[in-house]
């Protein structure tokens, strides 16, 4: 199993940046990729942001060239670089683990509010 601690979420306004941290501790070695999840209120909960065991990334059309999902092995580290922030990336981010075997496992998320 994989344990995720996320943290850097805040209030931040309009064209400024932020950078979210997802800490994993666990099975860390049989995860197939990691990937930043956001849900706004009453909305779906839409992916972000996604980095492969093999350090491929891939972006929502909204977010790309604003944002970088990156990883420091030495920490069991991912981290969420956010510039250019718009109010409407206002929402909760989760941290997702998907293991494998299609396990996922899920932080506790961070609130992330841009104003205008």
């Amino acid at each position: 199993q994989v344990q995720l601690v996320e943290s850097g979420g805040g209030l931040v306004q309009a064209g400024g940046s932020l950078r979210l941290s997802c800490a994993a501790s666990g099975s860390i070695f049989s995860i197939n990729y990691m990937a930043w999840h956001r849900q706004a209120p009453g909305k779906q909960r839409e992916l972000v942001a996604i980095i492969t065991s093999s350090g491929i990334t891939n972006y929502a059309d909204s977010v790309k060239g604003r944002f970088t999902i990156s990883r420091d092995n030495a920490k069991n580290t991912v981290y969420l670089q956010m510039n250019s922030l718009k109010p409407e990336d206002t929402a909760v981010y989760y941290c997702k683990a998907m293991m494998a075997g299609s396990r996922g496992y899920w932080g506790q998320g961070t609130q992330v509010t841009v104003s205008s």
